[in-house]
């Protein structure tokens, strides 16, 4: 069954195509269109951040410091430390303290530099220091100078507190039982056990083996 060109050509022109297209542009409403309380165009608040390095105290003040502290401990201790009469020796594990007591305004100097200092700002070695100046109220009355070897800075600061004791009861026999009642009279003896022979630490002993 053969169809020709001619015939289809006639049948596609009778086909009629209608489509009517809108020229209005789209539109879209909101009936229940909210005002917001801000706008998109506000500006946002600039953070400004400034930043200022200190300096730190250069070698040569650090070191005009601790002349002045030493000057100043050699005029208050003619004689040294010994020949005072208000002197204590303190001793904690391998640290030793030698302390002596003078009436003054609270000051503090260990090794000829300030206390805070020295005990870098530690706040339990620091009470170790502060103790029995407290427990006597006498934070502002006495100034300390300490002069210590040997440990490391937590038994230095509790052979300090002792050898500050130990000079607060020269000042005073009275100062006995409120510096007893406390513990501060007391000698800690504990110190570290000797590694023994044959084991790997005092008590530490290598793995049993059976076979």
């Amino acid at each position: 069954m053969a169809v020709s060109v001619a015939s289809l050509t006639s049948s596609f022109a009778s086909l009629s195509f209608t489509s009517q297209i809108s020229q209005k542009p789209y539109a879209l409403s909101l009936s229940h269109s909210k005002q917001f309380p801000f706008s998109l165009t506000s500006k946002t608040p600039k953070l400004i951040v400034s930043a200022s390095v200190a300096e730190a105290p250069s070698a040569m003040e650090e070191l005009e410091t601790r002349e002045d502290l030493l000057k100043l401990v050699k005029s208050r201790l003619p004689g040294g430390f010994a020949a005072q009469p208000f002197f204590g020796t303190g001793r904690r594990k391998s640290a030793s303290a030698r302390v002596v007591v003078q009436e003054g305004s609270g000051m503090i100097i260990i090794n000829y530099r300030d206390a805070k200092e020295y005990l870098q700002g530690n706040p339990l070695w620091i009470q170790y220091v502060k103790t029995p100046m407290a427990t006597l109220g006498y934070e502002a009355s006495y100034d300390i100078f300490v002069k210590v070897e040997g440990g490391g800075l937590s038994g230095q600061a509790q052979a300090i507190s002792l050898g500050i004791a130990r000079a607060l009861l020269k000042v005073s026999e009275s100062h006995r039982k409120p510096l007893r009642d406390e513990g501060l009279l007391t000698r800690d003896a504990r110190v570290v056990e000797r590694k023994k022979a044959g084991l790997k630490k005092a008590r530490k002993r290598p793995q049993f083996s059976k076979r």
